[in-house]
């Protein structure tokens, strides 16, 4: 599944699930604020990247050469080409036709889905403006890190239609 090889794209818009490499932490987080499954460690070796892959049935995302000649992870490897996070960003989405649907539903630290909670289960763990001002929040299973829709959401959207305009 290297850039060029073999159809990728699963329905316009579903992300499939992808491990990226230490090269791509930033393009993590934003897949990740997409909506995508992704795993990131920046201490794994290609090794055992490759076998979590390979278990976890997950699209490896690599700027290194040398993993994407791997036998065992040949036909699940995509390779990024820019070592800009934007143009990677757009690269990924056309290259597997993201919509972005389902943006801000996973925690962007470790990758949980989110669950929605009720307003008042936040009180004293979000700045009282943050709580007089907000309405919905969700918070992270595994991590306990809070969300809601403030100003940083526009900009994020707003960020993500600039580099995506081309993409779909």
């Amino acid at each position: 599944m290297t850039e060029g090889g073999g159809d990728r794209r699963r329905g316009r818009g579903e992300c499939p699930r992808f491990f990226a490499d230490a090269m791509l932490g930033r393009l993590a987080t934003w897949l990740r604020i997409l909506g995508c499954d992704v795993e990131y460690s920046r201490d794994i070796d290609d090794g055992e990247l490759a076998e979590r892959a390979t278990r976890e049935e997950r699209i490896i995302l690599t700027r290194d050469t040398l993993l994407i000649k791997r036998r065992s992870v040949r036909e699940r490897c995509f390779l990024v080409e820019s070592d800009r996070w934007g143009e990677q960003l757009r690269q990924v989405a056309e290259g597997f036709g993201l919509g972005g649907k389902d943006i801000l539903t996973r925690c962007i630290r470790c990758n949980s889905e989110l669950d929605e909670v009720e307003r008042g289960s936040v009180k004293g763990l979000v700045p009282p403006y943050v709580f007089d001002t907000q309405e919905d929040f969700s918070r992270c299973p595994l991590c306990g890190r809070i969300y809601w829709a403030g100003t940083h959401r526009d900009h994020i959207l707003e960020e993500l239609s600039d580099i995506l305009k081309d993409a779909s």
